[in-house]
């Protein structure tokens, strides 16, 4: 527990459970279409490219790798998820100490609540316009590739989740936003 509790920072008191739900499970959602891109880049069968994996560069550098390039991507998809944790998380409410010039200042609630709801806004639209051609790919060559059968199961189970992390990093926002804007009750 004190592992986790390392990694993620501590829950503030006073979150409701719910919102800590919300905000583990978004942060999660990203986790089955990382290991599909990152099967992909190392040449797995499982996309709508089935021969070599340079054929699926587009607008990859030459330089870099697809597996490097998809691991990268996943590393980065999954940092940004993770900062839905930040929204029940100490280190969402005071900058931590490894932070030059915040460490130990307050975080302004609208500098979390602002890019945490815009990017839940453009996350939900996002995922539900893809959503609307799950089994359509556009090739590098510019023309259509369309998954089927069991690559179009897995696709569906891997990338899935994502239509809920716009909709769960809401949920997180908002209950952040009502517990730091909310008035102290007065002492009796």
């Amino acid at each position: 527990m004190s592992g986790v509790r390392r990694m993620h920072g501590r829950t503030v008191e006073g979150v409701p459970r719910w919102a800590v739900i919300a905000a583990y499970a978004a942060s999660l959602t990203v986790l089955p279409s990382c290991a599909w891109r990152i099967a992909l880049g190392f040449g797995a069968p499982i996309g709508p490219f089935t021969g070599d994996v340079d054929d699926m560069r587009g607008d990859v550098p030459a330089w870099m790798p697809m597996w490097g390039y998809t691991i990268l991507l996943s590393v980065l998809s999954e940092a940004l998820a993770f900062l839905a944790v930040g929204l029940v998380s100490r280190w969402g409410e005071v900058f931590p100490r490894w932070v030059p010039l915040l460490r130990g200042r307050r975080v302004p609630t609208l500098a979390a609540v602002v890019p945490a709801g815009v990017g839940a806004a453009v996350l939900t639209l996002g995922t539900l316009t893809m959503a609307l051609t799950f089994d359509e790919f556009t090739a590098p060559d510019g023309g259509t590739v369309h998954l089927e059968g069991w690559r179009l199961g897995l696709f569906v189970a891997s990338y899935g989740p994502l239509l809920f992390w716009g909709p769960l990093l809401a949920v997180a926002t908002v209950a952040y936003y009502l517990r730091r804007t909310r008035a102290p009750l007065p002492q009796t």
